[in-house]
C-alpha cells in the first residue's frame, strides 16, 4: 500500500511540476514539437500514408498582423480581456451542447495552447483538468503576445501542416509576414478542422466563414497587446 502511494504521489507531482517548468522554458524558447504533431505522424505511418510534417518556427513580428486578428476574431474575441477563460463562452457551449447533444467547445486561445502544447487531443475529464491547470500558468508568466506566437506557431493548419509560416507556405505560396486580409480569414477558417477544410481554394461553407471572420476583424478594429503585456 506504502508503495502504491507512493507512486500515486510522485505522479502527481510530476503531473503538477513537469507543465511549470515547460511553460518556464517556453516562455523564451521556441516549441520544437508537440504531442498532436508526433501523434499525426504515426497516425500517418500506420495508415501507410506519406508522411508529412512541415512546422517552421518564426517570431510573431514575421507573422502577419492579419493573421493574428483572423484567428482572435474566429476563435477567441474576448482573447485580450480574458485571463485564460472565457466564462460566457464557456456557458454558451454548455447551453448549445444539452439543447442539441452537439459538442460544441468554448475553450479560448489560451486553452487550446495549453492542450496543443502540453497536453494529449483526446477529451477526457483528466485533460480537461490539466488544461485549466496549464492554461492557468500560461496566463500567469506568459505575455498575451507570447501566447498568441507559441499558438500560431504550433497550432495544425492542414494535414501534417503546423504553424503560421508552413500554412502560408502551403496554402498560399508565400510568407506568414505577407498574408492579406482575405488569406489570413481563409486560414483561420479552417481551424475548427484543419483535416476537412481547405483554405485555398476554399468551399463555399469556408468562402462564408471567411467573409464572417472579415468582417468581424473589420468590427475589431486595430491589434493592441500592450495592456496584457504588463506582467
Amino acid at each position: 500500500m506504502k508503495k502504491i502511494l507512493r507512486f500515486l504521489f510522485k505522479t502527481i507531482l510530476w503531473l503538477l511540476t513537469f507543465p511549470i517548468i515547460g511553460v518556464v522554458v517556453f516562455k523564451w524558447v521556441p516549441v520544437p514539437a508537440t504531442p498532436l504533431m508526433v501523434i499525426r505522424y504515426f497516425e500517418q505511418r500506420e495508415a501507410e500514408k506519406e508522411t508529412v510534417w512541415k512546422h517552421n518556427w518564426v517570431s510573431i513580428d514575421e507573422i502577419s498582423k492579419n493573421l493574428q486578428l483572423a484567428v482572435i476574431c474566429s476563435e477567441d474575441q474576448n482573447f485580450l480581456k480574458h485571463n485564460g477563460f472565457d466564462m460566457k463562452a464557456i456557458e454558451k457551449a454548455f447551453d448549445s451542447n444539452q439543447k442539441s447533444g452537439k459538442m460544441r467547445g468554448g475553450s479560448t486561445i489560451s486553452q487550446q495552447t495549453a492542450k496543443n502544447v502540453f497536453l494529449w487531443p483526446q477529451r477526457s475529464w483528466l485533460r480537461k483538468g490539466m488544461e485549466t491547470y496549464v492554461t492557468f500558468w500560461i496566463e500567469l508568466i506568459w505575455s498575451k503576445e507570447r501566447i498568441m506566437e507559441v499558438y500560431l506557431n504550433s497550432i495544425e493548419m492542414g494535414n501534417g501542416i503546423y504553424g503560421a509560416e508552413a500554412a502560408s507556405q502551403y496554402w498560399f505560396k508565400k510568407s506568414a509576414s505577407k498574408l492579406s486580409k482575405s488569406e489570413a480569414a481563409a486560414i483561420a477558417a479552417i481551424l475548427p478542422r484543419p483535416l476537412k477544410y481547405r483554405a485555398n481554394p476554399p468551399t463555399n461553407y469556408i468562402a462564408s466563414r471567411k467573409l464572417w471572420i472579415m468582417k468581424q476583424m473589420s468590427f475589431h478594429g486595430a491589434l493592441n497587446y500592450e495592456k496584457k503585456n504588463e506582467k
